[in-house]
């Protein structure tokens, strides 16, 4: 499996934005479920946002109404729009791709800082 490649974490004040983008190189990307997890330190890893296939999306509470994940299956990618970024925000983020054979594959992550 070819891992999943993140970008565009970084420092942000709160209130203010980022756009996680998450590349995964397969044939048919449009297949599988795409997920966006966090893990803060001192903290386990949790499930933010989850787009599947048929572009159906589920979100954990507490970025409700903040944050979108959308995707690009032309483009094998998948996004994470972070609006209203509070400090609590502050994690790696990971993508995490789900094939059709239930194989997951993870990518390296990258850090989002909420802080003025």
């Amino acid at each position: 499996q070819v891992q999943p490649v993140e970008s565009g974490g970084g420092l942000v004040q709160p209130g203010g934005s980022l756009r996680l983008t998450c590349v995964a190189s397969r044939s048919n990307f449009n297949k599988y479920v795409m997920s966006w997890y966090r893990q803060a330190p001192g903290k386990q890893r949790e499930l933010v946002a989850t787009i599947f296939t048929g572009q159906t999306t589920n979100y954990v509470d507490s970025v409700k109404g903040r944050f979108t994940i959308s995707r690009d299956n032309a483009k094998n990618t998948v996004y994470l729009q972070m609006n209203s970024l509070k400090p609590e925000d502050t994690a790696v983020y990971y993508c995490n791709a789900l094939n059709p054979q239930y194989i997951i594959s993870w990518g390296q992550g990258t850090q989002v800082t909420v802080s003025a």
